[in-house]
């Protein structure tokens, strides 16, 4: 098929992009780049041995997306494009809701303007919100989140629930994914946050390579095996293949619309992070244990049942391998990737 991926310079979208084109899809990427950065492409290209065509074009323009679809031909689109950062949507929860609603209506016109009926969206485990039953499940209908991004989440797969159901045709596949860490084996793209990382893997990446001083473990008195926080953490090369099994599986949906978790169904606490990576690095990091930050939840993880029997996807990939090839990517690129 020949798939647009929108967002396809970030983290999670360049390594799909990588893991479409080895499964024989024709990738063309849309990006702003107002969180990635062009370099990120020439890397993508000379690890897939292909030319990916890039179009930078900022998606709430309607415009230029109509445009986009009106000189290319798409079989599907992969949709990552959106801001993403919890905390900061607290601080511009209107930037979050303009930026993320208007981008994905723009997609969703061209789309049917243009007959693409196929479409794969980034959700997220957030849309679950502080009440839902653990392990997170696929059929909880009280969908909710504390934050601004989160909710924009939750109301794009409405969005897109209800276009599907007004579409003849259209097919979506919206993936619910937890808590995406590491990089490509080969160390040359990886995640790059700009600023001050907002999750685990990223930061206690920095303080390895000494961009930081210490992590700080935001609280060590919640109800779990080590009083830290857990999650499920994914390697983000699973995470790629299950867009990619997502894609091909659109076609023999019985329904328009299919919500799928990608987790592993295992809880990882925060100290057990840090020595996994402190195992990737061959020493032991520095740490303090501070207070706990507003609205963390204990613990949740994936019920990854249904993508297991319907797409036939599962993660393969452990905690020692994410911590490994994050520290392979940033040890190689301890500023990130290079600017334009």
């Amino acid at each position: 098929m020949r798939v647009l991926v929108s967002g396809g310079a970030g983290y999670i979208g360049s390594h799909t992009v990588l893991s479409l084109v080895a499964s024989g899809h024709d990738v063309v990427v849309v990006d702003d780049f107002s969180n990635s950065k062009p370099t990120v492409m020439g890397r993508v290209e000379s690890l897939s041995g292909t030319h990916v065509p890039v179009h930078a074009i900022d998606l709430t323009d309607a415009e230029k997306t109509e445009r986009l679809f009106a000189h290319e031909r798409f079989d599907a689109v992969v949709h990552f494009a959106g801001l993403k950062a919890v905390g900061e949507s607290v601080a511009k929860p209107l930037a979050y809701y303009r930026n993320n609603l208007d981008s994905t209506l723009s997609l969703l016109e061209a789309m049917r303007r243009h007959d693409v009926p196929r479409l794969v969206f980034s959700s997220s485990a957030t849309v679950y919100g502080e009440k839902a039953p653990v392990p997170y499940r696929e059929d909880y209908d009280f969908l909710s989140s504390s934050s601004p991004y989160g909710q924009t989440k939750v109301m794009i797969e409405r969005i897109m629930a209800d276009a599907a159901a007004a579409t003849d045709g259209l097919k979506v596949a919206l993936l619910r994914y937890f808590n995406p860490v590491g990089a490509h084996p080969s160390g040359q793209i990886g995640e790059d946050p700009q600023g001050i990382p907002n999750n685990l893997m990223p930061f206690l990446a920095q303080v390895a390579v000494g961009k930081r001083d210490k992590l700080v473990v935001f609280g060590d008195d919640y109800p779990t095996a080590d009083g830290t926080c857990e999650r499920d953490y994914l390697h983000v090369e699973d995470l790629a293949a299950g867009h990619v099994a997502a894609l091909q599986h659109l076609d023999a949906m019985a329904e328009p619309v299919r919500a799928f978790n990608l987790g592993t169904g295992t809880g990882t606490s925060v100290l057990q992070m840090l020595h996994a990576f402190e195992r990737a690095v061959g020493r032991e990091l520095p740490y303090e244990v501070g207070p706990r930050r507003a609205g963390d939840l204990a613990a949740f993880w994936a019920d990854p049942t249904r993508a297991q029997t319907e797409l036939g996807w599962r993660a393969e990939k452990t905690i020692d391998d994410m911590c490994a090839d994050t520290w392979r990517w940033q040890s190689a690129n301890p500023q990130g990737f290079p600017g334009a």
